[in-house]
């Protein structure tokens, strides 16, 4: 679809309006302003939203609209005040149908009016929320930008609450810090130099759907605050997000989750009208060529946002505020360069690594601080950290003109040229597979573990549980760089590149069908200087290859950078591409452009820029260098191991799966988890794991065994049967019938994932038969939401509880609930409590107080505890 606006025959009152603005600026020097253009209140709406024209007055909407949005304004905000709203109707290369024509509506000006910038924005029942704030005043004695970012799906925004104690969302999970490492990424380097207020993005999902991903959205309402505030971000920005059907050959722009599990491509785009900003994306082994049209298709979209987004800040009359920016002294670059060019390209020139050509840097800064920061006579003083900044930017430009003009770089590589590569596999004698890769002075030690299904992630999102089969955890110390510092949790950075990594081997593993294990990768960066995260790819597909996982192809990733002989503008023909970059490189360069795959496509890309953007030729180009580099690499990966191993190391224990019927599962735990623990205990097996969907999985490091314990487990559901032997069958309960909706006392006999099992019922006093055991299912235990069952009862410290019995199910399960059970009942209906029968717990009456006893406030306390310390497990 067109983006250009309508060319539609506005009425005579509008054309009157245009020729008295014509006149109006005729006799000024300046064009009319954005404030002054919405008070005259044109009002032609666009033919494709409302063709009905309405009529100039006070109190009126306005409009100003194109052919695929509409800025509109009124007066519905609190108090009568000011609203205004931004309806983009339709993208290009939108699809127009049901799941994707909701329109994407902008709102300010009802809610955050004390925040500088504040938007709703809604498409379909998906909201978020998003502001931007600064402080009054700017910081001293920062010489960097003081912008963070912080986004939040909340659990209310699809009818759950957090399993936590205290029942708030907490600190962001990782799916979260990915997210706001997506809205940071485009708009940090747009932000004016020399801003120092303190600045704080904020953004959260209020309501959501569950139709598509919310990331480009987040993108595009956290910028647009920023955009629509007084902070001086002069360029709207946007996101897209690009799905590919690799059968019909077509690009899908902000596809459905549905969508997304048939796509070939997940990528994120986001820039300004004019080039992009950010790329992020996954593939599965696509060309270059299917990628750079991918991201155009994106920008087309990204280009009618941004032009929306600007005409709605027009309307507005946004004033930014460059008036406290922090301006470098004047005549301190020309010193600089003056006193440090030469000896800058002697330097550069003597070539070297880290540890030869850093101390020779360090040591020019210093000698330029102790010139400059010490006045002589009517010589002016310069602060130390202005004249870092000016000699940062010599670097900057020095580089360039080396690498323009010589074909060479600060360590004396040619522009495409690899630094020494060094691998070597099964370095770890106990270790599953492991890896060293060395790639100049970066390493990682990579290593890979193996496990049944206990071992997967569980991530706990707004579109449900999510259990990561595959996972790479990226740990960056201190001491990869040579320095001390913090250590622990992951942090943000650490987090992204774990995550990139991750993505880039996903495509190369085998189905779960053909190899049913959980994969671990880890990922410990040794040496730092220049792209760990690609090294781990490296190093973590090596340590696959080692540990006998059967991947499809093997996968290297590099990194790419760019030089810029003007770091404020878009990429030209003059940029400077460089394979493989060097600490110092990203650090002095304007791009970080981080390509993975294997010989014939890629598997995940990732895109930074510090100018104003890049261009698609510009792209293309560093996507065909970084092609030739990975060839590069892999095939000195081929040179070290050339395949997976052909058997696992015997470390690794032996998987088998099988089917039973669903309603069986119950034969195989056993009363109490009694006959599960004998399975395990009777056929030397490390793990057993039963899922309600009937699917088994039994690991074991004894392949005999292993081969038995599924013959035992048919035998056992089809009648009697041992694992050493004949088992005796369990007599039956001969006892009295419980009463439907009565209240027993419960003593807990087994506690599992998905319930609790209790023996309601008393058996024979001579032991001549059991008593009755029922499940309690976890949505049966407690009003709130349970998260974990074990956990829920452990923090109830008792071994029994009262319960209601319910029934017996249509499997033939005899149901119980505690909820049913507590004052005030759960389950609706009557809400008296009727009197509680005699149970299975009767002698223990006596000696254990009942859990509606009322406790003391020290007891609540230590409950409460309990119950926080397994919820943050």
């Amino acid at each position: 679809m067109s983006c250009k606006r309508s060319t539609a025959t506005p009425p005579a009152a509008t054309l009157l309006l245009l020729v008295l603005l014509a006149i109006y600026t005729s006799f000024h020097l300046e064009p009319i302003s954005g404030f002054q253009l919405r008070n005259l209140r044109l009002t032609y709406r666009s033919s494709s939203r409302d063709t009905q024209q309405t009529k100039t007055s006070a109190t009126s909407a306005t409009s100003l609209a194109s052919s695929y949005y509409a800025v509109e304004n009124d007066n519905s905000g609190p108090g009568g005040s000011e609203v205004h709203r931004l309806i983009i109707n339709s993208l290009p290369g939108q699809k127009d149908d049901n799941e994707h024509g909701n329109p994407i509506v902008i709102e300010t000006g009802k809610i955050g009016r004390q925040a500088a910038g504040a938007v709703t924005l809604t498409r379909g029942d998906t909201v978020l929320y998003a502001t931007a704030s600064r402080d009054e005043s700017p910081k001293e004695g920062l010489d960097f930008l003081p912008l963070s970012v912080e986004h939040q799906e909340r659990f209310s925004a699809v009818g759950m609450t957090s399993g936590g104690y205290n029942k708030r969302d907490g600190r962001p999970a990782e799916h979260e810090v990915l997210t706001c490492r997506l809205i940071d990424r485009p708009l940090r380097p747009l932000i004016a130099d020399g801003w120092r207020h303190e600045t704080q993005l904020l953004s959260w999902v209020l309501s959501y759907d569950g139709s598509r991903s919310c990331d480009p959205l987040a993108i595009i309402a956290s910028s647009t605050a920023l955009y629509l505030s007084d902070i001086p971000l002069t360029k709207a920005v946007a996101a897209a997000m690009v799905g590919y059907d690799s059968e019909n050959d077509q690009l899908i722009l902000n596809p459905t989750h549905k969508e997304m599990e048939t796509s070939d491509l997940q990528l994120i785009v986001a820039g300004t009208k004019d080039a992009v900003l950010m790329i992020e994306g996954a593939a599965n082994f696509l060309p270059e060529k299917t990628m750079t049209r991918a991201v155009k298709f994106g920008h087309d979209a990204i280009r009618a946002i941004c032009e929306a987004v600007e005409d709605l800040g027009h309307v507005m009359g946004v004033e930014k505020k460059f008036d406290t920016l922090l301006q470098p002294p004047e005549g301190l670059q020309e010193r600089v360069d003056e006193l440090m060019t030469e000896k800058v390209d002697a330097m550069f020139a003597l070539g070297g690594t880290k540890t030869t050509q850093g101390p020779v840097k360090k040591k020019l800064q210093n000698e330029l601080i102790e010139a400059l920061s010490v006045g002589v006579e009517d010589d002016v003083v310069f602060s130390p950290a202005d004249i870092k900044n000016a000699f940062k930017d010599l670097l900057c430009r020095r580089m360039f003109h080396l690498g323009r003009t010589t074909g060479k770089r600060c360590d004396g590589r040619a522009l495409d040229e690899i630094r020494h590569l060094s691998m070597d596999t099964g370095i770890l004698p106990r270790v599953h597979g492991s890896a060293l890769f060395t790639r100049g002075e970066t390493q990682v030690v990579a290593s890979t573990t193996l496990g049944d299904s206990g071992m997967r992630q569980k991530i706990d999102k707004i579109d449900g549980l999510e259990e990561k089969r595959f996972y790479l955890q990226y740990t960056f110390p201190p001491s990869c760089v040579g320095e001390t510092g913090r250590v622990g949790a992951p942090g943000r950075r650490e987090i992204g590149h774990g995550n990139l990594a991750e993505r880039a081997l996903i495509p190369t593993l085998p189905k779960e069908e053909d190899f049913p294990y959980t994969i671990r990768v880890e990922s410990l960066v040794t040496e730092s200087h220049g792209s760990s995260s690609m090294a781990s790819v490296c190093g973590g597909c090596l340590a696959l290859m080692d540990a006998g996982v059967p991947i499809k192809n093997p996968v290297a990733g590099i990194a790419m950078g760019m030089l810029l002989g003007d770091k404020d503008g878009v990429s030209d023909d003059n940029a400077v591409i460089l394979s493989d970059i060097l600490g110092t490189e990203d650090a002095l360069g304007t791009m970080d452009f981080k390509v993975a795959g294997d010989r014939t496509g890629i598997t995940t890309f990732q895109l930074d820029i510090k100018c104003e953007g890049l261009s698609l030729e510009t792209m293309e180009r560093a996507l065909e260098q970084a092609r030739k580099g990975r060839l590069h690499i892999l095939d000195a990966m081929d040179a070290v191991l050339p395949k997976a191993r052909d058997s696992l190391p015997a470390t690794v224990p032996k998987l088998l799966r099988f089917s039973v019927p669903p309603d069986s599962i119950g034969k195989i735990i056993g009363p109490g988890g009694k006959q599960i623990r004998a399975i395990i205990e009777d056929f030397e097996l490390t793990n057993m794991d039963v899922n309600d969907d009937g699917n088994v999985q039994v690991s074991s490091f004894n392949a005999e065994k292993l081969a038995e314990v599924e013959e035992f487990v048919k035998l056992l559901l089809s009648g009697p049967a041992g694992g050493k032997g004949k088992r005796e069958e369990r007599p039956e309960y001969k006892g009295p019938e419980p009463v439907e909706g009565e209240i027993y006392m419960g003593k807990i006999t087994g506690i599992h994932p998905f319930g609790v099992f209790l023996e309601f019922m008393p058996g024979a006093e001579d032991g001549s038969y059991p008593g009755l055991e029922g499940l309690c299912h976890i949505s049966q235990l407690a009003k709130e939401r349970v998260r974990s069952c074990e956990g829920y009862v452990k923090s109830l410290n008792t071994d029994q509880f009262e319960v209601k019995y319910l029934g017996i199910s249509d499997a033939g399960k005899r149901q119980l609930s505690r909820k049913d059970a507590l004052p005030g009942g759960g389950g609706g209906g009557n809400s008296s409590r009727p009197p509680r029968k005699n149970g299975a717990a009767k002698e223990a009456e006596s000696s254990s107080p009942s859990p509606t006893t009322a406790m003391s406030e020290d007891e609540l306390d230590v409950i409460a505890q309990a119950i926080q310390g397994v919820q943050e497990l």
